[in-house]
């Protein structure tokens, strides 16, 4: 049995932002061969379809770098009650993951300024955002594509949230 704890354990796939120039450097000298993926969304109440996207991004290429946003970022542009798990835990759900290389974080609403660092060769996103989403021009332009998911219908976190506030309701 092991004596290394998950607080411990999880950490060898977190890439701190800071270190995250000097991380794809090395990881493109070591495998220069393999294709670098991303993918980056609040992830808030990890659900089956949150599970759906990150394994296909997992297929279309060799290393994949799931990047979060901040709890600040996901409060700017969802709610202010939002995220409902902070990103520690998100950190660390993610990093369980065993078709997830690597997982980091950004504070910014959208991911342009990390993709521009990470220049990945193909980045996905899910149908919503479809293949001229906000990413688009700042992948492509470092030779990168975009990859496509088609979403599960009826799984998302907001929809699991209407969900249990309806079983919250009081008969009528």
């Amino acid at each position: 049995m092991s004596s290394i704890k998950w607080a411990d354990a999880y950490q060898a796939k977190v890439i701190l932002p800071e270190n995250l120039a000097n991380q794809i450097q090395l990881l493109r000298a070591q495998h220069p061969e393999k294709k670098l993926v991303t993918l980056n969304g609040s992830f808030d109440l990890l659900h089956a379809g949150h599970m759906q996207i990150i394994f296909e991004a997992s297929q279309v290429g060799d290393i994949l770098i799931v990047a979060l946003n901040t709890d600040h970022s996901i409060r700017q542009y969802k709610s202010p009650t939002r995220p409902l798990v902070t990103l520690e835990y998100r950190l660390q759900m993610m990093a369980a993951l065993e078709f997830v290389d690597y997982v980091t974080w950004f504070d910014e609403t959208d991911p342009r300024r990390l993709l521009s660092i990470i220049k990945p060769d193909v980045h996905v996103n899910g149908a919503e955002y479809g293949a001229n989403c906000i990413e688009a021009e700042t992948v492509c332009s470092h030779g990168g594509k975009i990859h496509i998911v088609q979403l599960v219908p009826g799984l998302s976190t907001s929809a699991l949230l209407r969900k249990i506030q309806d079983e919250k309701q009081p008969c009528a």
